[in-house]
């Protein structure tokens, strides 16, 4: 207890946050108190802060905010700056471009400073946003104003407790390893020295205003200028950064104004009306459709927090409802087909096989990913990429990432173009599953507070996979090994004739996803509410078998 005591004194006087000092300055306090349940409750926090340096893979870094190295803190962001500072001037970069940019959530606008001065003091040119700004938007400028990398500040979707650090590269990619390996152990030299003295700078260019500007110009283009506009719709911003810039390209495009959600059109830290901030929880887009439907709205438009990703909710046989990630991969891939967009089409792994089989079947080529963007917009020429984390990328020449605006650009226009033939969102899904057969997918999410947990359940799998699933043989591929199209992960998949599972932990939360997929012959297909029935109830006894598979409740 006392090498710990001593290792939260030490980190305390050396942060540069009076609210995280004061913060371990209490817990140092209660951790030596008479008192045990104090003494208990603070030796427990202390020890999940110094568990260890917050792990920098390829998503940068997220987690809760607090203090000590297993936080997200200015120390801590302080050490990354420095860290990415060091590998870009290690790869040939010093003294280039780098953009740094962040989103509304608590601490976001003083780790972006942090980030912003040390850049600076190590010689790079920092073009600073001063205002909360979509992710897509920085990714943006990064190929815009030809930087060497970018950093966002953000957190997504995940719980108002926390933030994160996302990094790019100048291709307007995100890491892949080894670079993130690279990165970590350039941070990991940072840390063990006093990092109190680093190098800092004032000096930046505000490009806001130039910016948004192109961003807005660049999105606007992509809607033709002889495309219906007449389109009533509704937006949320999930209490995010994007209402903003969706308002600009929808006024650039000529399109009428969103009705908005007013509760969760302006950015909130807190996230006050849904439990997640995330459009895919249940019930986070309620007030968004109870609106569309007082509106007479034509479709739902709901991005997260930071922009990046996009949800639709449309009238499917008669009622309201949000269409899956996957559903609505599907339907900008067919656009993307339809219009004969060059280039190749991409998806996860854990993301529908439909994608694929339309791209074939047009004669299109197609290629299956890792799980993210890092690896989606890496895929050379590409045409459309998604994943069914409701994560689309419409225009790659200019974000190769997903972008929640851009991807919602392309939905308004489908369903102001379906408007016009009197046809609507549900009818275009209709004529993909008669053409190429229904498929269906849902998720087995289980979120656990001890990691162990979902460590346990993949071994159980991969000790004793099923044979068959929904009483058809089942081949077993452990992405651990990697297989022939894709490097090593963590992940086991499932394949059979018209099923198709994979489990993996989440790279982001502390879930373990299975991604639950069966599919119907075109034949079975053309009466898609009865095939959509049927599809449920095989998901419904899928689920069921893949969680005794794993050891988990259904």
């Amino acid at each position: 207890m006392q090498d710990l005591l001593g290792a939260a004194i030490r980190w305390r006087d050396m942060d540069p946050d009076p609210e995280t000092r004061e913060e371990l300055d209490h817990l140092v306090v209660q951790a030596q108190a008479n008192d045990p349940t104090f003494r208990e409750a603070a030796e427990k926090e202390l020890r999940l802060a110094f568990a260890g340096p917050l792990e920098f893979g390829t998503a940068g870094l997220r987690g809760p905010i607090g203090p000590g190295p297993s936080r997200m803190n200015r120390s801590v962001v302080t050490q990354a700056a420095a860290g990415f500072a060091a590998w870009l001037a290690a790869q040939g970069h010093d003294g280039g471009k780098v953009i740094v940019g962040y989103d509304a959530r608590h601490k976001s606008a003083d780790f972006a400073e942090d980030t912003a001065r040390i850049m600076a003091g190590a010689g790079f040119e920092v073009l600073w946003v001063t205002e909360p700004t979509p992710t897509p938007v920085i990714a943006f400028g990064i190929q815009h104003f030809g930087c060497v990398a970018g950093v966002v500040v953000t957190a997504s979707h995940n719980p108002p407790q926390d933030n994160g650090y996302k990094v790019y590269l100048g291709d307007g990619s995100q890491i892949v390893p080894p670079a993130d390996a690279e990165i970590a152990a350039e941070i990991a030299e940072v840390a063990a020295r006093d990092w109190t003295g680093l190098p800092s700078a004032e000096q930046r260019t505000d490009v806001t205003a130039e910016l948004r500007a192109a961003y807005v110009a660049r999105a606007a283009s992509l809607y033709p200028a002889d495309a219906p506009r007449d389109i009533v719709w509704v937006h949320t911003a999930m209490h995010g950064v994007g209402s903003a810039t969706v308002r600009a390209v929808a006024q650039a495009v000529g399109l009428q104004a969103a009705h908005e959600v007013a509760a969760q059109a302006e950015p909130d830290a807190d996230f006050p009306t849904v439990a997640f901030p995330n459009p895919e929880e249940k019930g986070a887009i309620d007030l968004a459709v109870d609106l569309a439907a007082e509106k007479g709205a034509d479709v739902v438009i709901a991005n997260d927090p930071d922009a990046d990703r996009c949800a639709v909710a449309a009238v499917v046989e008669g009622q309201w409802r949000m269409l899956t990630g996957d559903e609505l991969g599907s339907l900008l891939g067919d656009d993307a087909i339809r219009r004969g967009v060059p280039g190749r089409f991409a998806n996860s792994v854990v993301s529908s096989t439909e994608l694929g089989r339309m791209a074939r079947a047009a004669g299109r080529e197609h290629v299956t990913t890792l799980t993210g963007f890092k690896w989606i917009g890496r895929v050379q020429d590409l045409a459309f990429g998604y994943e069914e984390a409701i994560g689309y990328c419409c225009d790659s020449r200019a974000v190769p990432d997903k972008d929640g605006i851009t991807a919602a650009l392309t939905v308004l226009r489908i369903v102001a173009e379906l408007k016009a033939e009197g046809r609507t969102l549900a009818d275009r899904l209709a004529d993909i599953s008669r053409t190429h057969g229904l498929t269906a997918t849902s998720q087995l999410s289980v979120r656990v507070a001890d990691l162990s947990l979902i460590a346990d359940a993949m071994a159980r799998l991969r000790a004793n996979p099923p044979a068959t699933l929904l009483g058809e043989p089942v081949v077993v591929t452990d992405l651990a090994e990697g297989s022939g199209s894709l490097p090593p992960t963590d992940a086991v998949e499932l394949t059979g004739a018209s099923v198709h599972v994979v489990a993996r932990p989440s790279g982001t939360e502390p879930k373990l996803k299975c991604y639950l997929e069966v599919r119907l012959g075109v034949d079975e297909s053309q009466d898609v509410p009865a095939a959509r029935a049927q599809a449920a109830e095989k998901l419904v006894t899928l689920r069921r078998e893949m969680a005794e598979a794993l050891g988990v409740d259904a």
